[in-house]
């Protein structure tokens, strides 16, 4: 029970992800990504590090720094310019594909081996996906399908490496994330006051949503995602990926009036499916990879501590 609440709140960081599209085309400036991004980063990062009342020491300086550049700083700006460089479908598969790029990774990194069942899993969520986003007429620019690959490429090296690193000892979640986002974010400034110039006057309905997207969309997401990430595989977070997509297309057609072909519904229920079969794979890998020999060692761990971790 406890890990079906942990896949639960961490599921909730990718459906609150999936609304991004519909709060920037109805309530954010037009062709601002980048001020968006920072504005989805920075602030909320300084807010949750002030919660959390901690600072980096030692090695957690370059570690949150190159954390935030994988996961906010350099993800952000690539998966920009992917959507601006491809028709909105072919990004969205490029980045359905992440969960691949982590299993191979966490296998390499982590050591998590990958199931047959966890791969084809991966490989049915980035195909469902691809029936939900992807239109007859997509077509293919180097330059986006490069820096969709490398955004997807990105994210997943940030989520194996968070899970590598974990956090300093007494430090919770809410430190790591608002540490990583401030980092994120700062990267982000210079790009976009290169490219974007100086930020646009906002309004009322511009503050709603940067609100909503600072608070929401990234500060509670990010920091259910990394807590996830602390207590789940990194695969079987990642594979919660496609839930991004599918909540973009369900607000699409109930908010924004979008229609749902057949093969969109049929492709929703294979990434769900694919989801679904993604988590109990892993929940399967996660009840058999504790060996005897391991259990002893971690007995014998907990007694010279005198303490009993779980």
């Amino acid at each position: 029970m406890k890990r079906f609440t942990t896949v639960v709140l961490t599921a909730l960081a990718p459906v609150s992800w999936g609304s991004t599209y519909a709060v920037a085309s109805e309530l954010l400036p037009p062709d601002r990504p980048l001020f968006t991004g920072v504005m989805r980063a920075l602030p909320a990062g300084l807010l949750l590090t002030a919660l959390a009342r901690t600072l980096p020491t030692g090695a957690w300086w370059w570690k949150s720094a190159v954390l935030g550049t994988l996961n906010i700083g350099a993800f952000f700006p690539l998966l920009f310019l992917s959507a601006y460089r491809l028709p909105g479908g072919v990004a969205a598969v490029l980045g359905s594909a992440g969960p691949l790029f982590v299993v191979g990774l966490a296998a390499l990194l982590l050591g998590e081996r990958a199931s047959l069942r966890t791969v084809l899993a991966a490989v049915a969520g980035a195909f469902g996906v691809s029936m939900v986003v992807l239109t007859a007429d997509a077509a293919l620019d180097l330059t986006g399908v490069v820096a969709g690959v490398v955004s997807s490429v990105s994210m997943a090296a940030g989520t194996v490496m968070t899970k590598r690193w974990g956090r300093p000892e007494g430090v919770g979640p809410l430190a790591v994330t608002g540490w990583q986002l401030t980092a994120g974010g700062l990267v982000i400034i210079p790009v976009a006051a290169l490219v974007e110039g100086a930020p646009p006057a906002l309004d009322g309905k511009a503050l709603l949503g940067y609100g909503y997207m600072m608070l929401i969309n990234t500060g509670i997401a990010y920091w259910l995602w990394f807590r996830g990430i602390g207590q789940l595989s990194a695969t079987s977070v990642t594979l919660l990926g496609p839930l991004s997509p599918l909540t973009a297309a369900v607000i699409g057609w109930a908010a924004l009036g979008q229609a749902l072909t057949p093969v969109q519904l049929v492709g929703m229920g294979i990434a769900f499916g694919a989801t679904v079969a993604g988590q109990l794979a892993a929940a399967r890998a996660a009840r058999t990879f504790s060996s005897p020999e391991k259990n002893d060692r971690n007995i014998s761990m907990d007694l010279t501590n005198q303490q009993v971790r779980r």
